[in-house]
């Protein structure tokens, strides 16, 4: 099962209500071709500003490693590295540029892949009427986590750890 993040674009002037074919859903995880093609992922994603960071760290790093005389096995471990970590970081990236761009993060949704992942927002999201959006529930995991969550009461009138009930004996 892998874990979506729900991103809805900026509403334009002409619209009125969201248009579900422009959501965003970006999975979290590992990216394999951001880490195999880390600066054509950035561009097929257009992720201009991160691109431009990458190449400016990538170039720092190899210069700095080219003049403290670094091999060049050094050097390469250090750009697979690099490229390690964009591939961990690969959706924190799109969901940094998507919120730059004032898109909005309007759920979290578990699926086996993409595809059911969309079923299972869209479902919620038509299902509740009391949120906004055409039909139904904009923000269904977001609207709702503490109804989601079962909640058992203490069994002791006292809490362990930092938090006491306020006005308990200390």
């Amino acid at each position: 099962m892998s874990i979506y993040t729900v991103h809805e674009p900026p509403p334009k002037a002409s619209e009125s209500t969201p248009d579900p074919d422009r959501f965003v859903f970006v999975r979290d995880g590992f990216a394999f071709w951001a880490f195999l093609l880390t600066p054509l992922w950035m561009l097929w994603h257009r992720l201009w500003l991160v691109f431009v960071g990458y190449v400016a760290v990538a170039v720092a790093l190899q210069v700095g490693l080219v003049l403290i005389g670094a091999s060049s096995t050094v050097r390469i471990i250090v750009a697979v590295l690099l490229s390690l970590l964009i591939g961990f970081e690969a959706a924190t990236l799109r969901r940094f540029t998507l919120s730059r761009r004032r898109w909005r993060n309007v759920g979290v949704v578990v699926g086996d892949d993409l595809e059911s992942a969309e079923r299972r927002f869209f479902d919620a999201w038509i299902r509740h009427p009391d949120v906004d959006g055409p039909g139904g529930g904009m923000q269904p995991s977001a609207q709702r986590p503490a109804a989601a969550v079962a909640r058992r009461p203490p069994t002791s009138p006292e809490v362990i750890g930092l938090f006491p009930e306020p006005g308990a004996s200390r």
